[in-house]
């Protein structure tokens, strides 16, 4: 069991920081020269380099194939400019392709070289890889879509529990039937290749555009949490917690739908068997884990995805994530006993009713979040209207304890003995002080100014 002290969870369990240096791999200049080269030496020779170009092209549908003809008669032409060079050179002056997507074909290759042939699926490059799976770019030849295929590293094939987890990814994915939920088509296995299909979704995610912008405008910020805390309610609602709520996993679609993704963490609440199993072990993304998951406790629940997605927004909003350290350990431990500064200390221009939403998505302890995607949407959609937020803009006292303090000290007042105001004269009719309890009415009184006050600031 791992300790407040030093909450490190296993190694396997933790997914990669999106706060690691942004862009760093893929980001140099890569120059047309140098993508051919690499073509060839994966392609093995014994095709020719232009005709396995203005293939990779066509299939990635990059340019069209009257587009590559026309490059391609173009190289063997002697009377323009161009002739004598490659097709890639051409297709990239003519600004039908650029030298990145050139680069990239080369992934295509090695995909097709590497036997990763799925039945019913022709492999046209890879999206993305990570510890625990590698993404790719495909055609679902039946159906004539485009689609994300998963496939889970050959040194986890030989690992039941691991491949149980794939297969477990899967299935919630399956379960779950939401526009906002990127959407599982398939999972099996070919020999030692298991693989999930999924939706392929064309666009970026919230990272791409915090590593480009730094941060977003409230207001989309808003619309994005919204969408994704629906989906989060739809999950919730069938049993499933994400438990990896975080930038990456948060896609926008080139028409403005957002679209929550990977579910490789996904568990379902009621599965006594699996949070035994992994009790103990923190499961999530550092910068974004909720405290329970830190400490590996049995009964994570939908507070825990609604703690990250609100360490989600307040990146969002501010530039910054909630916590800094060194390593995990720091920051989780940062997660589990340090104050959160308040997102509006960070960037002032946010409104105090957002501010007031985040912190009550990120209170340490479960009770004091929402109570559910529910809650948290109706101050969402209110902050949206630009409404104070109903749920979080609360009172310093609960109505219900209020009236039950000023009960009790309507009772004291009642049963307690009238003090006789020394000051008035013998003889004269009582004032309207000598009816008055005074240690209990001071108490309402003193009750009140400080909620008051506490609104007051507040809402300053």
């Amino acid at each position: 069991m791992k300790t407040m002290k030093d909450p490190v969870p296993d190694n396997d369990m933790l997914q990669p920081d999106d706060t690691a240096p942004f862009g760093a791999a893929g980001d140099e200049e890569v120059t047309v020269a140098d993508a051919e080269k690499s073509i060839l030496e994966a392609s093995k020779g014994g095709t020719n380099l232009d005709t396995l170009i203005g293939r990779l092209v066509i299939d990635q549908g990059l340019a069209t194939a009257e587009e590559v003809k026309h490059c391609m008669t173009v190289t063997r032409a002697g009377e323009e400019p161009e002739a004598g060079r490659s097709l890639a050179q051409i297709l990239v002056e003519r600004s039908y392709v650029t030298s990145r997507q050139i680069a990239r074909l080369r992934e295509a290759i090695e995909a097709e070289r590497s036997g990763q042939k799925i039945s019913g699926y022709k492999i046209l490059g890879k999206l993305g890889a990570g510890a625990m799976a590698t993404v790719y770019k495909a055609k679902q030849i039946s159906l004539d879509r485009m689609v994300a295929i998963k496939k889970l590293p050959e040194k986890y094939s030989q690992n039941p529990q691991f491949i149980e987890r794939f297969f477990a990814e899967g299935r919630a994915a399956a379960a779950m039937n939401h526009p906002n939920i990127v959407q599982a088509f398939d999972v099996g296995n070919e020999g030692d290749l298991y693989f999930f299909v999924m939706e392929y979704v064309e666009g970026r995610t919230v990272h791409d555009d915090i590593t480009k912008h730094k941060r977003y405008s409230e207001a989309e910020a808003i619309n994005i949490c919204i969408q994704v805390a629906e989906a989060l309610e739809h999950a919730h609602g069938r049993g499933l917690i994400h438990r990896d709520v975080k930038p990456k996993n948060i896609m926008i679609t080139k028409e403005g739908v957002v679209k929550l993704a990977d579910m490789g963490l996904a568990r379902a609440i009621s599965d006594k068997e699996a949070a035994e199993a992994e009790a103990g072990r923190a499961f999530g993304t550092p910068y974004y884990i909720s405290p329970e998951q830190i400490r590996g406790e049995k009964d994570v629940g939908p507070a825990a995805d609604i703690y990250s997605l609100g360490a989600t927004l307040y990146h969002m909003v501010t530039g910054s994530v909630p916590f800094e350290g060194k390593n995990p350990s720091a920051v989780m431990h940062k997660h589990l006993k340090s104050e959160l500064v308040p997102p509006d200390h960070v960037n002032p221009k946010l409104s105090a009713g957002i501010s007031e939403v985040i912190e009550m998505m990120m209170a340490k302890k479960v009770k004091e979040r929402y109570r559910n995607c529910s809650d948290l949407l109706i101050d969402l959609r209110a902050l949206k209207k630009g409404e104070t937020p109903p749920i979080a803009h609360k009172d310093v006292l609960p109505e219900n304890e209020l009236a039950s303090l000023v009960a009790a000290a309507e009772a004291a007042a009642a049963t307690s003995e009238i003090p006789q105001d020394v000051s008035r004269k013998k003889g004269s009719a009582p004032g309207w002080v000598d009816h008055l309890a005074w240690p209990p009415f001071l108490v309402l009184v003193v009750l009140l100014l400080i909620s008051l006050a506490m609104n007051i600031i507040r809402m300053g």
